[in-house]
């Protein structure tokens, strides 16, 4: 189910993606995309179910790569106790996950049509937008080396332990996708921001993305391929920050 749900996923948000690309040029030598604002003819509500349906789409292709495995888990040790139904509470707690998503998505997205808006009313603003980004950039690279990155990566990485209190019941199974949905968002709160700064629609940097928390989630030593994506998110931002300040001197 897992695999079907990333195909097609994967494949609408490549679809839609073509379907937008391109944008507004600004001043500073950047495209704003087309996501943040109507379309012709387009109303509010309408621009925000179209956010929303991407948000979710764009979630499901990124993160079921690092939270099938997670769900297996569940799945195989729900299965050791007898429990019969045991795909039932794994859905759930997919669900409960991908619903914490939803959620982010929706607090996000009045922030970024107040940034478009400024982007649009003020030049200078809009200028200093690559330099932004490079700032996002290197504060995202900085956060995957912290205590808290650490932390809620550890919560989701966690694996079902034999004398756990396995989520067995609706409400449980939900509550616990809710808890890890939660500890996810903190984890990849600094990539999460960094693929907003360079383009919510751009396939190259959700690739980048997926590849990285995908990474974090199951390699061996996930601590390590964190800092490694650190390390690279800082080092881009810097390069992208010299760039835009030579670009302006």
């Amino acid at each position: 189910i897992s695999g079907a749900l990333f195909a097609g996923s994967a494949a609408v948000m490549i679809v839609w993606c073509e379907s937008m690309s391109g944008g507004m040029p600004m001043p500073g030598g950047w495209m704003m995309s087309m996501a943040w604002m109507p379309m012709c003819g387009q109303t509010w509500p309408g621009v925000v179910a179209s956010f929303l349906g991407i948000w979710t789409v764009m979630m499901a292709a990124m993160m079921l790569p690092s939270l099938a495995p997670t769900l297996w888990r569940y799945y195989a040790a729900l299965g050791r106790t007898g429990e019969t139904r045991a795909a039932v509470p794994a859905m759930l707690i997919g669900a409960g996950y991908l619903f914490v998503w939803i959620a982010l998505g929706i607090a996000i997205f009045p922030l970024g049509v107040a940034l478009t808006a400024a982007g649009m009313r003020w030049p200078a603003l809009a200028r200093a937008v690559p330099a932004m980004v490079g700032v996002v950039l290197v504060i995202a690279g900085a956060l995957q080396f912290s205590a808290w990155k650490a932390r809620h990566l550890a919560c989701c990485r966690a694996a079902p332990e034999r004398g756990d209190a396995l989520p067995a019941d609706t409400g449980t199974a939900w509550r616990c996708g809710l808890r890890l949905g939660l500890h996810c968002c903190c984890s990849c709160i600094g990539l999460t921001a960094s693929l907003l700064a360079v383009g919510i629609m751009d396939l190259h940097a959700m690739a980048v993305a997926t590849v990285a928390i995908t990474a974090e989630r199951v390699a061996p030593s996930g601590e390590r391929a964190a800092q490694a994506v650190g390390a690279a998110a800082f080092g881009a931002g810097v390069l992208l920050i010299a760039n835009a300040v030579c670009g302006t001197t």
